[in-house]
């Protein structure tokens, strides 16, 4: 990354990290762009670059006349709709306990390139198995791109649940959820304790920011303790 490129990243994540945090809320005016100059030593052209795609993601919005404002980011109403395992647990008054089998990070292979329909780059490729009060609850494998999520190559997934940690830092835009069921086989049978042919939901989800993928996630749930529900009104 050049060192331009390393500035609008920056600038980037400390304005979203304002934002997710609620320090500067949905109205709020952002430093103007020759503030931010100053603050970070950089051109016009940088912090231009930065803010353009923070409003792709839908975090800010130009005002005429007025300047650059939080907006009401989507993110904020969409993230109750992917759920956080960790509080499903806790919500059925379970205790909670994650096991990170695996983490790598590799250069994307062309399966990774096709899930997260990237051309390139890095990913973390994580496998991990989350429990509710000593039973298995659900198998995940997630790929996260780290063009898009530079920080999460030095998070302890093995402490902080993945999809906890996106949620918590990570403002999105857009995710897509695929549902369908199977019967176990292989690596299921053991991860979760469940018999040959014991039926199995499957949920793959992606979500990415404007245009940047973030991450894809499939999360593999026992047919038997494992149930969506949703209420609607018209």
């Amino acid at each position: 990354m050049t060192e331009s490129g390393a500035i609008h990243a920056r600038i980037r994540r400390d304005i979203e990290a304002r934002i997710m945090s609620g320090e500067w809320a949905p109205g709020t005016r952002i430093p103007y762009e020759h503030q931010l100059m100053a603050t970070y030593g950089c051109s016009r052209m940088t912090v231009n670059r930065a803010l353009r795609m923070l409003m792709e993601a839908g975090l800010i919005e130009s005002r005429r006349r007025a300047g650059t404002f939080v907006s009401h980011p989507r993110v904020q109403r969409a993230a109750l709709e992917i759920p956080d395992i960790r509080d499903e647990v806790a919500g059925q008054g379970e205790s909670y306990r994650l096991d990170l089998d695996r983490r790598e990070i590799r250069v994307a292979s062309e399966e990774d390139k096709r899930l997260l329909q990237i051309d390139g780059g890095s990913v973390l490729a994580l496998e991990c198995r989350h429990h509710a009060g000593g039973r298995a609850y659900a198998l995940e494998r997630r790929l996260i791109n780290l063009a898009a999520v530079p920080e999460a190559a030095e998070v302890d997934f093995a402490v902080e649940p993945p999809g906890s940690w996106l949620l918590s830092h990570v403002p999105w835009t857009e995710a897509e959820h695929r549902i369908t069921a199977f019967n176990a086989g292989g690596k299921e049978l053991v991860a979760l304790g469940i018999s040959a042919g014991a039926a199995c939901m499957a949920l793959e989800r992606w979500t990415w920011r404007g245009e940047e993928r973030i991450t894809y996630a499939r999360q593999v749930y026992p047919g038997d303790r494992y149930a969506l529900v949703a209420r609607f009104r018209p």
